[in-house]
């Protein structure tokens, strides 16, 4: 294993969604959009069902354990990079939707950067 920028990355934005999805779930943000106090309050504020949280969830998740695996099986680390990119654009678009203050988007849009720059690190 070689210790690139590319695996920082990886391991970063890992850790993010990690941190995320496990640690802060059911705990208050100033990044929740309008003024939701847990994941599922905020799913809810987007008018999206309560069982899309539980799946996207469980992607950004497995996506994350992907970027970690990818540190010692590569062919990996693109699609997942990719694949958890494509969720921050959706946390953007809902940010929009609801209106929030551009702020509540800027972890969505920090992770969506990271993972760009490790989707193009891995081409």
């Amino acid at each position: 294993m070689v210790m690139n920028w590319v695996t920082v990355l990886q391991v970063l934005l890992a850790l993010s969604i990690f941190n995320v999805w496990l640690l802060r779930f059911n705990k208050k943000t100033q990044y929740r959009a309008g003024n939701a106090k847990t994941m599922i309050e905020e799913f809810d504020k987007y008018g999206l069902p309560a069982k899309c949280v539980w799946y996207v969830g469980a992607c950004k998740l497995l996506l994350a354990a992907l970027l970690l695996v990818g540190i010692w099986y590569p062919t990996v680390t693109v699609p997942a990079a990719a694949g958890l990119a494509g969720f921050m654009v959706c946390a953007i678009v809902m940010h929009l939707k609801v209106k929030d203050p551009w702020q509540k988007s800027v972890p969505a849009t920090l992770m969506l950067l990271l993972a760009l720059l490790v989707v193009y690190g891995g081409l």
